[in-house]
């Protein structure tokens, strides 16, 4: 009997992020956990479920910056952060803890 074999393909949270309510609710999702990386991992999630291209334009920043800098090994600085949030139509909020 010869064995079947699954096929898979890897997960792309950006193919699910379909609605601003999507991707507003993802980025608060990371912000909650507190973990910068995977802030910055969700921020390049949701730019390339907008057009990395687009973001690029928008920001005045590389596109090839932004792959590197919003992946899981990125740290952009604080001004990159703003840049992205403000071009995919978010807004960061402070709340009392």
């Amino acid at each position: 009997m010869a064995k079947s074999r699954t096929r898979t393909r890897r997960w792309d949270a950006a193919e699910h992020l379909k609605t601003d309510a999507d991707r507003a609710a993802y980025l608060e999702a990371a912000l909650e956990d507190g973990d910068p990386a995977l802030v910055v991992a969700a921020l390049g999630d949701i730019a390339r479920s907008r057009g990395m291209t687009e973001i690029a334009r928008q920001t005045g920043l590389g596109r090839e910056s932004l792959y590197k800098a919003l992946s899981k090994e990125g740290n952009p600085g604080l001004a990159t952060v703003l840049k992205v949030i403000r071009a995919l139509g978010l807004r960061l909020h402070a709340a009392p803890a």
